[in-house]
This record gives C-alpha cells, structure tokens and sequence, in this order.
C-alpha cells in the first residue's frame, strides 16, 4: 500500500510530476511491485515461467507496460494542472484495440522530443520485449512516432 492507502500505480506518464519527498520510497515500491509480477509469471506461466506475460498481464495490458517501463529505469512523463506534458517521458495508454497498448514518447513543447522519440521509444521496446511483449514502431499522425504493444500470440 502507498502513503495515502491506495495499491501500487505504476507511472503511466499521465500523472503530476513527481517530487523528491513523495519519491522517497518510490524505487523500493516499484521493485516490489516488480519482483511480483515476476513471480507470478513464474507460477502461472507453467514452462514458459517469467520469459512471457502471465494471463493478468494481458488483461490489465497498460499497467503492466507501464510496470515493466518504469521498472527498467526508464523516466515516464508527467502532466500539469492543464494536463500538458510537464516532463519528458514515456506515455501508456491503451491501444486503438482490445488487447493492444500504446506507448508515446512525449515532454513539454518546444523540448525537442521529436528528435529524440525514435532512440527513446527503441529503449522503451528493448525493456519490453526483454518481457516477452511484442512491439512495432509506427508513425503516425504528424509523423510521430509510437511503439504499439502486445503479448506473444
């Protein structure tokens, strides 16, 4: 449980940003979190053990991605009170279909992160697929680019 009573949230990068005296105990949290995923692909996952997405991965595919991201010491964004981009960092959010996450590179603009999404979002990939989760860079709208994320079929 966190300081206000509520489970452990990954950073998905739609949050406030972060303050040093609220992460205090963040990295232990999220190493807990972590090694917990980990033993339950090891007990569900039969032979496959922890190499692929156990079944409540893949039901709640954002949350793990996000996990499994922060986990890997990758900085997540963050947003302000308007709901901009505050930091630079990844973006978890579902896909545009069931079964599908969708992970952005975003920071604050004018903060040259278009020149640095593709670097960014190939780290973000590496991390993930060191997981078992599969992952295609696209570009989309604006030529930006994007990583779309899924488990193994």
């Amino acid at each position: 449980m966190t300081e206000s009573g509520q489970g452990f949230e990954p950073a998905t990068g739609d949050g406030p940003a972060s303050t040093a005296s609220a992460d205090a105990g963040r990295p232990a949290q999220v190493r807990t979190a972590y090694e917990g995923l980990l033993q339950i692909r090891r007990t569900v996952n039969g032979p496959a053990g922890a190499a692929v997405p156990a079944p409540w991965e893949v039901r709640q595919l954002p949350r793990a991605v996000a996990l499994a991201l922060e986990a890997s010491g990758l900085p997540p964004s963050a947003v302000d009170q308007q709901g901009r981009p505050a930091s630079t960092g990844y973006r978890v959010a579902a896909g545009p279909e069931p079964g599908r996450a969708e992970v952005t590179w975003v920071g604050p603009r004018g903060g040259g992160v278009a020149e640095e999404e593709q670097e960014r979002l190939t780290a973000c990939a590496e991390a993930l697929e060191r997981l078992g989760w599969v992952c295609l860079l696209y570009r989309g709208p604006r030529r930006r680019r994007f990583l779309e994320v899924e488990p193994p079929r």
